[in-house]
């Protein structure tokens, strides 16, 4: 629609001489995005971008819908023909408007109040359960996924499923992860020159994607193959980690630290000369052999599956890997002669904007890659991050704006989700370098979620603070979108921050957030996968780790490395030398826990109740379900 009709120079004089003209950035203003969004989809039974909605000086939206094209066509009025009914619809009916603008600000107020009616008790292993049985029925047998095109990575519904199969060794919740993690790994949704992911697949068999990378996806399926490779050693899990790493450090990362949102999913066609989707990443058979030799060509055509007919657009093929190279090293040598050759193409644009949230889930994957593959680069890229949200994010009285670009900060207030996500990345952070300041950190970011975002009546969670800008309605949505809801992502950090600091406050009302999930886990599990995820942390404890011992100590180490490895659902891990008052003041977990026989000990606590100290790695690994080995 930008292309067609706001550049119109005609259109464009129409639209400004009868209507005042307001292009929202759903990615600065989700809040905004949320309330109209609602709205569309309860008139219309489905939504989508672009999204044109018509409002009345109040802000009601009175006439909306998705795409309209420049002319008539398919039985849709054309853009200047919706904007000519309008304009005589707000001249000649006035009164018809506003009662009908009225009409959907009750419903929507009306669906508000479902969010807060619902049971206040945290889903339970029945509800657990049922979630499971209704995945297995809209478990893709021959493709893995959920449901049919376009297909979308359901980072959060693996993170669900390897958490129930630590905490019941449920084989079937294992089996539909890793058969995901594998089928996407293989197909053309996933980089296999570059690594990272795309969007999603237009396709059900993860073939074809619509080619933008986000780095909301990049985050999520960061962690979710890391711990993938913790719950089953898959050397191909491992892989794709550190590849989807590589590609956030290579191509997101900012000279200020932190990462870019997006890449686009067009380029420069070099044969047309034509902006098109996917022309950086598409490849023909002849490219290949121009590049690599017949032999060479003939090995990689084979390997990435591109043929003569192509799987993509006017004959080209989107690179897959569907079996395991025989040669990993002639793999890898080809892989890296392609990445080079590709690097000389006109790249995909970059979309410079920092958003906390996304960075704060950048941050909590990187974080926790590193420690776990033992990449300490990863870790000090993540801490960088970290210190770009503190230095331009945080205001002084503790506040997170949402945005920033080229470190100067943007002016939007942040949402749930950027402080409940930010919060997950400060925890991260201090799992896996012992430093408290993130702990506090993110305390300091919870408490702000009490206090402004949190219905005290009920302990639903709104997606907006209390003192923000007011639209027609305060939005909150506790499902999962293509990141997980504030809501939830509210829920998980607090119950972590609670089982550091023993907080009865915080775990509260983690519990009463969770409430939510308990009435949609049998009927929408796809869509509530962190909150699943987070309440299977919840049943098991979550279990407490307080390691003790001299720092940099072998023996020390080892024991926070099985820690760290332990695959308990949502397990918190704190590291400490014996006799510090200070660290212990400042969490709580390791407040007396002494050495046992002079050596470095780890306890293993639920709601601060230990079992018996141990010394050995070994058994504080069989303790925690680690599956890999220890080095």
């Amino acid at each position: 629609m930008a292309h067609e009709s706001f550049e119109d120079a005609g259109l464009a004089g129409y639209l400004n001489e009868r209507f005042v003209a307001v292009k929202v950035d759903r990615e600065e203003r989700p809040d905004v995005d949320a309330v109209y969004m609602e709205a569309v989809q309860a008139a219309t039974g489905q939504g989508g971008w672009p999204m044109t909605v018509f409002l009345t000086p109040d802000k009601e939206p009175f006439y909306f819908g998705t795409y309209f094209p420049p002319e008539p066509r398919h039985g849709m009025p054309s853009f200047r023909q919706v904007l000519e009914g309008v304009d005589a619809a707000w001249r000649d009916r006035r009164q018809e408007v506003g009662e009908v603008a009225g009409r959907i600000r009750a419903d929507l107020a009306e669906r508000a109040a479902v969010y807060s009616a619902g049971a206040h008790h945290p889903p339970g292993e029945v509800d657990l359960h049922q979630a499971l049985v209704a995945l297995s029925r809209e478990f893709d047998q021959a493709r893995g996924g959920f449901g049919g095109a376009p297909k979308f990575p359901p980072a959060m519904v693996i993170e669900f499923l390897l958490r129930h199969h630590a905490r019941t060794g449920s084989e079937a919740a294992l089996e539909m992860a890793v058969r995901t993690g594998e089928a996407m790994a293989r197909g053309g949704i996933h980089d296999q020159l570059g690594g990272g992911f795309a969007r999603y697949a237009v396709d059900a068999g993860w073939v074809v994607p619509h080619f933008e990378k986000m780095l909301y996806d990049n985050a999520l399926l960061l962690r979710a193959y890391l711990h993938l490779w913790r719950a089953t050693g898959s050397a191909l899990a491992r892989r794709v980690a550190l590849s989807t790493a590589d590609f956030l450090l290579r191509e997101l990362r900012t000279p200020e630290g932190a990462f870019a949102s997006a890449l686009d999913a067009d380029s420069l066609d070099e044969e047309t000369g034509a902006m098109a989707e996917g022309a950086y990443y598409a490849w023909e058979p002849g490219q290949l052999v121009d590049l690599l030799g017949p032999a060479d060509a003939a090995t990689a055509a084979r390997l990435f599956t591109v043929t003569a007919d192509g799987t993509f657009e006017h004959g080209t093929s989107v690179l897959q890997l569907l079996a395991e190279p025989e040669d990993f090293a002639e793999y890898e040598e080809i892989r890296r002669r392609m990445f080079e050759a590709r690097a000389a193409r006109p790249a995909p644009a970059r979309d410079d904007k920092i958003v906390a949230a996304w960075n704060g889930l950048a941050i909590a994957a990187l974080a926790e890659t590193g420690a776990l593959l033992e990449r300490p680069d990863l870790v000090e890229a993540a801490e960088r991050a970290a210190d770009l949200l503190l230095a331009v994010h945080l205001t002084p009285d503790g506040r997170l704006l949402r945005t920033s670009r080229d470190g100067r900060a943007g002016a939007n207030a942040g949402v749930l989700e950027d402080y409940a996500d930010t919060a997950e990345g400060f925890l991260a952070l201090y799992a896996v370098t012992g430093e408290a300041e993130w702990l506090q950190l993110a305390g300091g970011l919870l408490d702000t979620v009490l206090k402004h975002f949190t219905d005290e009546a009920s302990g639903a969670l709104y997606d907006t603070a209390d003192d923000a800008e007011q639209l027609i309605r305060r939005p909150q949505d506790p499902t999962d979108n293509a990141t997980p809801s504030g809501w939830t992502a509210a829920a998980g950090a607090l119950l972590t921050y609670a089982a550091y600091t023993g907080s009865d406050r915080h775990r509260t009302a983690a519990e009463r957030a969770l409430g939510i999930v308990g009435a949609l886990a049998g009927r929408a599990p796809r869509f509530i996968g962190w909150g699943l995820a987070v309440a299977e942390a919840l049943l098991d404890g979550p279990r407490e780790v307080a390691v003790v011992g001299p720092a940099g100590d072998r023996a020390t180490e080892a024991l926070r490395r099985a820690a760290l490895l332990g695959t308990a659902p949502g397990a918190v891990v704190a590291v400490g030398s014996p006799g510090d008052a200070e660290a212990a003041g400042e969490v709580p977990l390791l407040a007396d826990r002494p050495l046992v026989g002079g050596a470095p000990a780890a306890y293993v606590c639920r709601h601060f109740a230990c079992e018996a100290p141990t010394t050995d790695p070994a058994v504080l690994a069989e303790r925690l379900g680690v599956a890999v080995g220890l080095e």
